[in-house]
């Protein structure tokens, strides 16, 4: 099998030896080449050649923002995609069921494409981009966007920062005065929604070990989930992170929206509104139309 290795060596858990005993134990089995990227939208770029001269596998080294550029440059191809934890969350290789030791990672990579597991899975899109596991809106982009001003602390301390942000958003950079958008989709309108969560796989994220589930049934077969907040207020916050926190599964009620399994959906800001997709902050916007696009990308599924 020919095998394009995709590394962000500025990617939080890569480092020059893991890429070497990684790409030595794919070699090990397979026909592989090495591709570094150096900017943002590179991986895409790569990824899309890769497949159109006969690549068969890109196995991707780095973070959830290089796995949603690659899965970007792969959909609708031939050509799978192998996840490769790089990353200080990697919530998609998590997901689906890869160890967070990229090495640990790679020897499972191997033994599932001996195996030929290899499945065609949905994505969700929006604004002509596919996501892997979910677009936040809202607040949740704005505490992305802290982080993302602080790159360097990101790499040695992710998890603290996003604590930190989250707290810092919620007093000085979100306005709760008010709902920001309203939601719309075939089963429901929602109008007075302050951070709306679309999800293409649960869980929402990661702290440390411990996986945030916001829709359980948000899988890789099956339609978009979305999860509203109809208010902010602070015990509201507060016992829904206990939920989350000791596992409970959201569910309808004044407070929260939930629905699955849609095809599409709509967000309309009632001012513009932040949104990240897959971890990358994308900036403001007055709407966002999604679909949920089946058997778009070819993935390694770990045995």
């Amino acid at each position: 099998m020919r095998i394009l290795l995709l590394v962000n060596e500025s990617a939080s858990s890569v480092t020059a030896r893991t890429r070497v005993l990684i790409q030595a134990a794919l070699a090990e089995h397979h026909e592989v080449e090495l591709a570094m990227t150096s900017r943002r939208g590179h991986a895409s770029r790569l990824a899309r050649g890769a497949a159109s001269t006969g690549t068969d596998l890109v196995a991707v080294l780095g973070g959830d923002g290089t796995l949603n550029e690659a899965a970007n440059g792969l959909a609708g191809t031939d050509c799978v995609l192998a996840p490769l934890p790089g990353g200080s969350t990697n919530v998609f290789a998590r997901t689906i069921g890869l160890d967070d030791d990229p090495l640990n990672a790679t020897r499972q990579t191997i033994g599932a494409i001996s195996d030929n597991s290899i499945q065609s899975v949905g994505l969700g899109e929006v604004a002509g981009r596919y996501f892997l596991f979910h677009c936040g809106n809202g607040f949740d982009a704005a505490v992305v966007r802290q982080v993302e001003r602080r790159p360097g602390v990101k790499r040695y301390a992710s998890h603290p920062l996003f604590l930190w942000a989250g707290v810092d958003t919620w007093l000085r950079h979100y306005d709760r005065s008010r709902p920001r958008m309203k939601v719309v989709h075939p089963l429901a309108t929602i109008d007075d929604s302050y951070l709306t969560i679309v999800l293409n796989t649960n869980p929402y994220t990661y702290l440390g070990s411990r996986p945030l589930s916001l829709a359980p049934s948000a899988t890789l077969s099956n339609g978009l989930s979305v999860v509203a907040l109809r208010t902010m207020s602070f015990q509201t916050m507060l016992g829904l992170l206990k939920d989350l926190f000791e596992g409970k599964p959201l569910e309808n009620c004044d407070a929260v929206h939930v629905a699955n399994d849609l095809s599409e959906l709509s967000i309309v800001g009632h001012s513009p509104f932040p949104y990240q997709l897959d971890g990358d902050y994308l900036g403001e916007v007055n709407q966002l139309d999604f679909s949920w696009r089946p058997d778009t990308l070819r993935l390694v599924i770990p045995t």
